[in-house]
């Protein structure tokens, strides 16, 4: 395909959509995740002190903690670039997310605009926190006795639902044209 063709083919898709159905109405989603997100973990910060926890249940406790790094602490002992690839890698992803949620049908695509607008939210809360401190504020801390699940919040949480719906929906997806017939 020539960069005509590709060129064509996005200003065909972003006219197949018009603004108000294209799952850029799930941007209200992002916009109150971001705001919980930023909420909880500035009641955080003023409420404990780094390590400082409260029990929940026997399986759960909310502890402040500071993850440098991505996931579960990859990269957390980098010594500091990880910060800036991290929160530019972030904001790379998220706009080609927002161009995707851009073309899609708010309704006919509602569980991939979902997804897409939870990992937008998610990846958002989080490089805030990166650009703000250097790390990521993560208080929801799951265990098993002394196996302790890696700490979290509610942006890693969204991420994380995001990505579940994304599998849901490319299985939804390869289901239909499996019985379509278009693959075998």
């Amino acid at each position: 395909m020539s960069e005509t063709e590709k060129s064509k083919s996005w200003r065909d898709a972003l006219r197949a959509v018009s603004l108000r159905e294209s799952g850029w109405r799930w941007l209200v989603l992002t916009v109150l995740l971001i705001v919980a997100d930023q909420w909880s973990k500035g009641w955080i910060e003023v409420n404990y002190l780094l390590g400082e926890f409260t029990a929940v249940f026997f399986w759960l406790d909310i502890t402040r903690l500071h993850n440098p790094g991505a996931a579960f602490n990859f990269l957390a002992g980098a010594g500091g670039w990880q910060r800036h690839f991290l929160s530019v890698l972030a904001v790379a992803v998220t706009v080609l997310l927002l161009i995707w949620l851009r073309v899609l049908h708010a309704r006919r695509e509602g569980i991939l605009a979902a997804a897409l607008a939870l990992v937008i939210g998610g990846a958002t809360g989080n490089v805030i926190d990166r650009i703000e401190h250097g790390y990521v504020v993560d208080f929801i801390h799951v265990h098993w006795q002394q196996a302790y699940f890696p700490a979290f919040n509610i942006a890693d949480s969204a991420i994380t639902v995001g990505a579940v719906l994304l599998l849901w929906d490319a299985v939804a997806d390869w289901r239909r044209s499996r019985e379509a017939g278009r693959i075998p």
